[in-house]
């Protein structure tokens, strides 16, 4: 959907505290999959987490990346993801070596063809309780993605480091020129 960007990128680069702004501008945002799984699994004490069952936490973003989807599918106006289906699908692909629905993503459920990526940043880089990995995978994980949407017909477009507003104001100038 054309309406639908998503804000991709290195793990900790400030993805969910860009799409916080554009919340706070009157945005619709989705916060990340991923984040959300994490907090409910350790929540729940469950073992669809990254560092215990890859495969399996992939498996749940992709089913509520779809879901995301799905509930915002009637709005006209940009809807903004913290990553989306591709990162889910690219964790599923890495964990099980199953490239299936990467293939299906080329054909179905896309996205605006122009997605914004946020670099390595290691100076504001932070583990916590649901990001445990290090810069270094972070990093591994930016560089996987930033060959896997160009692969997909997307437009890698790399947000350029800058306070938050002034990040969310290139985003926004980037989309009302297309």
């Amino acid at each position: 959907m054309d309406n639908f960007v998503v804000i991709t990128g290195c793990s900790g680069g400030g993805k969910s505290t860009l799409v916080g702004e554009l919340q706070r501008r009157g945005y619709t945002i989705i916060e990340e999959p991923g984040r959300r799984i994490v907090a409910q699994q350790l929540s729940d004490g469950g073992k669809a987490l990254p560092w215990i069952d890859l495969a399996a936490f992939a498996e749940e973003a992709i089913k509520l990346a779809t879901e995301d989807r799905v509930l915002m599918a009637a709005g006209l106006n940009w809807v903004f993801f913290d990553r989306g289906l591709v990162d889910a699908a690219s964790a599923y692909a890495v964990a099980t070596g199953d490239e299936g629905p990467l293939d299906r993503l080329i054909k179905e459920q896309r996205y605006h063809p122009r997605v914004f990526a946020l670099e390595p940043w290691p100076e504001i880089y932070v583990q916590d309780a649901e990001r445990r990995h290090g810069i270094e995978q972070a990093m591994e994980e930016y560089d996987r993605l930033a060959s896997l949407y160009p692969r997909l017909g997307y437009q890698w477009i790399t947000v350029p480091k800058l306070p938050v507003e002034a990040r969310v104001d290139f985003i926004l100038r980037v989309l009302s020129n297309y």
